[in-house]
């Protein structure tokens, strides 16, 4: 088998495409000689002739015809793959895929996305709404490209995580909890009343568990919403007290659909992280998002 120089076979694509060796010279920014010396190199190696030169121009000899049928897709493909890529440096295509947790994605990406799309339109985004534990799972089978969470975070190398912002939650009550409002509760006073949460498998059940065991406290949700967004609802058809990020509760609050239910010792600060997986590199879309996200460190 001949092994004969890439470039060779391209020269041949475009004398025998346009059927002119000066065309093909034109087109590649080089000069006839060159694009002459080339196809006869490649017609030693292959030991035989490719063209018929004459005053009309070069014409496929049957054996230029038979190789000209398998360069001529092979050339178009790499073309289009030379263009895709082009596209993807200016931007111009790509996909960025994220595994977002629900807070994650209301307290920080939204505002994020939103300027994303302004700079870069063209970039497809996926958002996949997953729990902690999901939006990691998805980023280790390789699902995203990088996951958005919000604290507590577990991760095991190849995994490596980034503390982006931090913020705080507040317990509300509905209407019929408005006494509660008018003095600080101590946390072991929470246990007398109905509490929702988020369920189980989540990293907030897993928060407010540890903090309720830290005040000797049996953290035992009456009502245990699927997503972030049901605790606001479920708190004012006053089913329970329940903990919200204080930007979420913002505009319940100044509508008095909820009241604010002050505690004596605050709820720790939790932090939104950006989590990926070592052993990948990002795309260049995906990259200059992660670029865009705030960084503490």
């Amino acid at each position: 088998m001949a092994d004969v120089n890439y470039d060779y076979y391209r020269i041949f694509y475009y004398v025998a495409k346009y059927g002119s060796f000066t065309k093909a010279a034109n087109i590649l920014d080089s000069d006839q000689p060159n694009v002459t010396r080339a196809v006869n190199r490649l017609e030693s190696e292959l030991g035989c002739k490719l063209f018929t030169r004459s005053s009309r121009g070069a014409v496929l000899t049957p054996e230029g015809t038979s190789l000209y049928a398998h360069i001529e897709p092979a050339c178009v493909q790499i073309a289009e793959g030379e263009n895709e890529l082009a596209g993807i440096r200016s931007m111009h295509n790509g996909t960025v895929s994220i595994g977002a947790s629900e807070t994650a994605l209301h307290l920080l990406l939204l505002e994020k996305l939103r300027e994303y799309h302004g700079l870069y339109p063209n970039i497809r985004l996926r958002i996949s709404n997953h729990s902690t534990p999901q939006a990691l799972a998805a980023l280790e089978r390789g699902i995203v490209d990088f996951a958005v969470v919000t604290t507590p975070v577990s991760v095991e190398k190849p995994l490596i995580w980034t503390e982006l912002v931090s913020f705080t939650e507040i317990l509300i009550g509905g209407t019929s909890f408005i006494p509660l409002a008018n003095r600080p509760l101590e946390f072991s006073e929470l246990n007398k009343y109905p509490v929702i949460c988020l369920g189980e498998e989540t990293m907030t059940y897993r928060f407010y568990n540890e903090l309720f065991m830290e005040h000797n406290l049996i953290f035992r949700p009456d009502t245990e919403a699927a997503t972030a967004d049901q605790i606001l609802p479920l708190v004012q058809c006053n089913l329970g007290l329940g903990f919200l990020p204080a930007p979420l509760a913002q505009e319940a609050l100044k509508n008095g659909s909820v009241v604010r239910i002050p505690l004596k010792e605050e709820v720790p600060p939790r932090h939104i992280s950006l989590v990926q997986d070592s052993r990948k590199t990002l795309s260049i879309a995906a990259d200059r998002f992660v670029r865009m996200l705030p960084d503490k460190h």
